[in-house]
């Protein structure tokens, strides 16, 4: 009778412990989660560098820090107090880090977000409890790097009602950042110079990662003028990780998948895997892969010398020739034709491979 009636009490012990745990968390508590996974990754780059053999780059390469499971437990910090307005700073966290954070279910072979449920959660809680935030920026910032596209209506709904002119045209500047995803319609055009006039009149001096919003606007601009779908990309002359010559415009009347990326993104394994999978698919036609990778320079020649990257690279460690591409975002990808004319900028993945496919079709 004794035990029967432990067991309830146990239960019920157990319970509030875990209820106690999860409501201690606190900021500090995330921040802790996110100095912890910083420093991983800060030791694994300096791993990286050092390495020394063939055998040991293959090694250290394998060994990148997964972020799953400091994303996990900075929901369970988190997940439980999101109408609390000091979530908002690491949610932005999280959402910048688990979109590349990919999983097979056992059923569906195609690899598939192991936080979209999460990052759902994250969303209806800013649209519920903090559309008038005045701690929103990170949030937006966040938002406009999303690949999710249900961002978008979150950070025009931001805009539009926020009290605070600044945090509406950081807003605004995320909105213009989102629709570029959508195409080159003139409808959408003007809605991003709209938001981007907005962004710069409102919220210029307001820093993001460290660039004022006003010149992250006039990027967006310029990316208008020079770098969408119809117009010719500009050409690039750099040199590999071996200080090799290598020119853009070299590769003319082939299709060319421009790839911005470095080894440090999240989803840096999946970007080699499907875009060493697209060299492959096209070998033996007029086709290239041209890489631009800001990693520094031993990284970079240590992941060709090992066969891990097989795709000729720029070496870009200082950003120069990314620069004269805008890009904010990474991994990015131009698929270019004969021409270097623009017909695809975005993710990596299917809707450029689909482009690349298509192009291919026109040339037989």
């Amino acid at each position: 009778m004794v035990s029967v009636m432990r067991r309830p009490s146990c239960l019920l012990l157990l319970i509030s412990l875990l209820a106690f745990t999860h409501a201690s968390a606190t900021p500090a508590d995330a921040v802790r989660i996110q100095k912890t996974y910083q420093l991983k990754m800060d030791n694994w780059a300096l791993e990286m560098r050092i390495a020394a053999t063939p055998e040991d780059k293959s090694k250290a390469w394998n060994n990148r820090p997964d972020a799953t499971p400091y994303a996990r437990e900075m929901w369970q910090a988190i997940g439980g107090d999101l109408d609390k307005e000091w979530t908002l700073e690491p949610a932005s966290w999280f959402l910048r880090i688990t979109p590349g954070l990919l999983a097979r279910d056992g059923k569906n072979m195609n690899p598939q977000p192991v936080f979209a449920r999460e990052n759902d959660t994250i969303r209806k809680a800013i649209e519920t409890y903090h559309l008038k935030s005045a701690k929103l920026i990170p949030v937006c910032s966040a938002l406009a790097a999303s690949p999710d596209p249900r961002s978008l209506a979150i950070l025009e709904k931001i805009q539009a009602s926020h009290p605070d002119p600044k945090v509406q045209g950081v807003a605004a500047l995320g909105a213009a950042m989102q629709l570029k995803t959508l195409g080159d319609d003139p409808e959408i055009m003007r809605r991003r110079l709209t938001y981007l006039r907005k962004a710069i009149i409102q919220s210029s001096d307001v820093a993001l990662d460290g660039a004022p919003v006003a010149k992250l606007a006039e990027e967006e601009i310029y990316i208008i003028r020079f770098l969408t779908k119809g117009r010719v990309a500009p050409d690039l002359v750099g040199v590999d990780s071996g200080a090799r010559p290598l020119v853009l415009s070299s590769l003319k009347g082939k299709i060319v998948v421009l790839l911005f990326w470095n080894s440090n993104l999240p989803d840096a394994q999946r970007v080699v895997e499907i875009t060493t999978a697209m060299e492959a698919r096209f070998k033996g036609q007029p086709f290239a892969i041209m890489g631009v990778n800001n990693d520094p320079v031993k990284k970079l020649r240590s992941l060709q010398e090992d066969g891990t990257v097989p795709w000729p690279n720029f070496s870009d460690p200082e950003n120069k020739l990314a620069r004269e591409y805008r890009v904010g975002s990474w991994p990015l990808v131009y698929v270019l034709d004969g021409e270097r004319k623009i017909h695809y900028a975005g993710a990596p993945g299917s809707f450029a491979e689909l482009t690349v496919d298509a192009l291919l079709g026109q040339k037989k």
